[in-house]
């Protein structure tokens, strides 16, 4: 039961209340359990998670879908054996100790062989804009913590054999929390909207739905290239400061072949546009995953290389040993890139004329890793952009999964976040975490559709985030309550 309402609060169910009590049933279940009968009970209940959640990737491999949620249910499995280590029992102190324990677990899941941070209990809240607020001062972990909180506090309620009074004062405090967390973040949102613009940028994201199975065929990149051209000419009917292709979008690797670059930095030139693309890139024999500026005048003068690959997607880890994987799931051959690249866009129109706007690339699922988009940040870009491709899911949930962790970069670093992609969700983000519009059909669907979108964002928008600047120290503070916990015990 706790597996299907936990995963019933992400997409594309999006019942993001169930998050505040899924966990109820599975701490009833460990009440009183052994160390290894509390780790499988809570292994069983990562896989009926895990399952519900990521059954997509069986669209790229099945095998490797079955051994990741093996993979991943061992956090919910060290999650029960710890809390039976610990000896946790209903009180104030317990709460708060459940919830650093969780936390702790989705870090490390989150950089453990490079990191899986995917479906954080936080995001489950990412149209919950009041309660997302927080994530500016210790990011996407504080809201995890909360949704957790709220679990074992209600656990507490209706378990604990202590006194009506000593219930009903626990719960007010857990209550209390949950009401300063809304407090803070309905005070953001109005100080947000209040905000003043220091300068106008517009953007036009470009979503041409290539089908996945034709993106490397030889005989498709003219069909390909026609496509892009198409939707951004209809773009470019609204006079854009700077327009967006997803990840790999140009249909040759260049540094081999430069014809359908060269068209699109023609296409650049002659509609006075800043064009943003990915391409496949490869230097002295070496292939990366990469972004180019062209600017008006046809030159791209930087290439961001993506730092963070996909592991046995992009690249194989310890490959001399994993060699076997390779018929497993698809892998490429992709080196890392070395460099945070920042790049400098089109100069603003509004009361600042003199600076340009800079810009950070997630490409892929960069934007899944909070320290990726807060290095860019910190290192001086106004807004992020995350180019990707999602089409090897079909219509699935994983487009709209992907899309929470976007809006929780956008709120965690008060800046604007642009989403173009091959296939959905392509979009605007507000420092709000808002999703200000996707580029959508008649009908409202966002994914396996072409089209573009344009919006009018502030690059010069910037609000002192806390987390931006000091990053994951909550983690740091709930691994100490949790090592006290231990010693104590």
């Amino acid at each position: 039961m706790s597996g299907l309402l936990i995963a019933l609060s992400f997409p594309d169910f999006n019942l993001e209340f169930f998050a505040w009590i899924g966990f109820v049933p599975v701490f009833f279940a460990l009440k009183d359990k052994s160390k290894s009968r509390s780790f499988l009970l809570s292994y069983f209940c990562g896989i009926v998670f895990w399952s519900v959640t990521v059954y997509w990737l069986i669209h790229v491999t099945l095998l490797g879908t079955i051994l990741l949620v093996l993979y991943l249910s061992v956090y919910f499995g060290l999650f029960g054996f710890l809390l039976s280590t610990i000896n946790y029992r209903p009180s104030a102190l317990g709460i708060l100790l459940i919830s650093s324990v969780w936390v702790l677990l989705e870090y490390c899941r989150s950089h453990f062989l490079t990191g899986f941070p995917w479906a954080l209990l936080g995001y489950s809240q990412y149209l919950n804009l009041p309660i997302i607020q927080i994530a500016d001062i210790a990011g996407v972990w504080l809201v995890s913590f909360l949704v957790m909180t709220i679990n074992a506090a209600v656990y507490s309620a209706i378990a604990d054999s202590s006194k009506l009074p000593v219930r009903i004062i626990r719960l007010f405090l857990v209550v209390l929390c949950l009401a300063i967390a809304l407090f803070y973040g309905s005070f953001k949102l109005k100080q947000i909207s209040k905000a003043k613009s220091r300068g106008a940028l517009k953007v036009s994201v470009v979503q041409a739905n290539i089908p996945q199975e034709l993106k490397w065929q030889p005989q498709a990149r003219d069909f390909i290239m026609k496509k892009y051209l198409e939707v951004s000419r209809k773009a470019a009917k609204e006079k854009p400061d700077l327009m967006i292709w997803p990840e790999a979008s140009i249909p040759e690797v260049l540094g081999q072949d430069q014809l359908y670059y060269e068209i699109a930095a023609k296409f650049s030139k002659e509609n006075a546009v800043f064009l943003l693309l990915g391409a496949v890139t490869v230097r002295d024999g070496t292939y990366y995953n990469s972004a180019l500026l062209i600017s008006p005048d046809g030159q791209a003068d930087k290439t961001y290389d993506k730092l963070h690959l996909v592991p046995f997607g992009e690249y194989i880890p310890l490959k001399n040993i994993f060699r076997f994987l390779e018929t497993v799931v698809p892998i490429g051959d992709i080196a890392a890139g070395k460099d945070y690249v920042v790049f400098d866009g089109p100069g603003l129109k509004g009361p600042i004329h003199s600076i340009q706007p800079r810009f950070g690339v997630l490409v892929c699922f960069e934007d899944v890793f909070p320290e990726l988009a807060r290095e860019f940040v910190k290192k001086g870009a106004g807004f992020l952009v995350n180019i990707t491709n999602d089409g090897w899911y079909k219509k699935t949930s994983a487009a709209a999964q992907h899309f929470q962790a976007s809006v929780f970069r956008a709120v965690e670093n008060r800046v604007f976040l642009v989403r173009s992609a091959n296939t959905g969700i392509s979009g605007f983000v507000a420092p709000s975490g808002q999703i200000i519009s996707t580029v959508e059909d008649a009908l409202g669907e966002n994914i396996f559709i072409e089209g573009f979108k344009t919006e009018t964002i502030d690059p010069r928008f910037k609000f002192f985030s806390f987390y931006t600047r000091y990053g994951d120290f909550f983690i740091l503070i709930c691994l100490v309550f949790v090592l006290m916990a231990l010693c104590k015990k």
